[in-house]
């Protein structure tokens, strides 16, 4: 069984468990209700059982699976953040379609996922991480996870875009974006890369805490966004002008004093492999006065001591403002380390982005 620590004073954290599967029903609840900080308020077979039953049980997270009848996860999950904004867990297969549509998920508003247990032999494993990520969740703030208008390119804008991308070579006169995020990032990156202009001069690398497996989808789904070509990473790469890395989830993304792409599997950094500090650290080494770094939201101070690196070294730092970010640990460790230069709403990021990079001839202007 899973153990955990006692409910708080406001009672413990109340779910909602949406599968189709008797037996995940079954696992999750008994799992979750031997922790003394989490209860089960109900259960539900599909979409359409979880709408009715969220507004009579008014849960603070549900766990909600891709994959089921009648109603789907992907259709739920918009009807949730549509009538009735909470934190969302999806749970999602390990296959390259269940890592397809779990992206998709966390771009909708979805705070994180956990992949189902492929034997009952691993499942006390994942039923630990299903327990941390719902206490993860409960601390999200609601308002956030409102859908809001903030004028990103419709769609025969971004069809347009995305038909003539053009990268190259990237030179000294150009600036390199290194944006880093964690918990509800997947949703502020889709809001935020296909609002900047095709015509920047910069590259750009993004380094999303992801498992690995999720961030080739998770770039795929935002280069079919945006007007930058976006890809993972992969050894070798050189920084391009128009062209976004996506650093593998299981691996750091490091760069050499040309601008190529090195990837390792060293320990863990704030507990995530890949890790924002380990990019910016490397990018300090180089680029730091070219460099734009932006921390979106995230859970934990990842990114926090290397932006403060690019901050001294006369880069320029963006944090997300707490009244936008899901989780306001991230960009909150760096304001609190005086390293940010600007903190902004996820709305107004893309248009300072790009005031930033036009403006820069060898150093920084606001």
């Amino acid at each position: 069984m899973a153990t955990g620590m006692t409910a708080d004073v406001n009672g413990p954290i109340r779910v909602l468990v949406v599968d189709d599967s008797a037996y995940m029903r079954f696992t999750i609840t008994r799992y979750l209700n031997d922790v003394p900080d989490i209860q089960v308020v109900g259960t539900a077979r599909d979409g359409e059982e979880a709408l009715d039953m969220i507004s009579r049980l008014n849960p603070q997270v549900i766990t909600l699976d891709v994959e089921m009848p009648r109603l789907d996860g992907l259709s739920t999950l918009q009807e949730i953040m549509r009538i009735q904004p909470r934190p969302v867990i999806m749970l999602s297969s390990l296959t390259k379609e269940g890592a397809q549509e779990t992206v998709r998920a966390l771009t909708l508003g979805a705070v994180d996922f956990v992949a189902k247990p492929d034997s009952k032999a691993n499942i006390q494993v994942v039923m630990d991480e299903v327990v941390q990520k719902i206490r993860r969740a409960a601390q999200v703030k609601a308002r956030a996870l409102v859908q809001t208008d903030w004028s990103t390119p419709g769609s025969e804008e971004i069809l347009d875009r995305v038909s003539s991308k053009l990268t190259r070579p990237w030179q000294e006169s150009d600036v390199l974006i290194v944006i880093g995020a964690s918990t509800g990032g997947p949703r502020a990156l889709s809001t935020l890369i296909p609002a900047l202009p095709q015509n920047l001069n910069a590259a750009m690398l993004i380094v999303q805490h992801m498992p690995a497996g999720f961030t080739r989808s998770l770039a795929h789904r935002l280069d079919s966004l945006s007007a930058f070509r976006i890809k993972e990473a992969a050894p070798g790469d050189r920084l391009e002008v128009g062209l976004g890395l996506v650093a593998p989830g299981g691996f750091h993304l490091t760069l050499d004093a040309q601008g190529t792409v090195q990837l390792n599997q060293n320990p863990p950094v704030h507990g995530v492999r890949p890790a924002v500090d380990v990019t910016l650290l490397s990018v300090a080494q180089h680029f730091a006065s070219r460099t734009l770094a932006v921390i979106l939201t995230g859970m934990g101070n990842d990114g926090a001591n290397g932006a403060a690196l690019i901050h001294a070294a006369g880069g320029y730092v963006i944090a997300e403002d707490e009244t936008t970010a899901v989780v306001w640990g991230m960009p909150r460790s760096v304001v609190e380390a005086r390293a940010a230069n600007a903190v902004l709403p996820l709305s107004a990021m893309a248009a300072k982005i790009e005031h930033l990079v036009r403006q820069f001839n060898g150093g920084w202007r606001d």
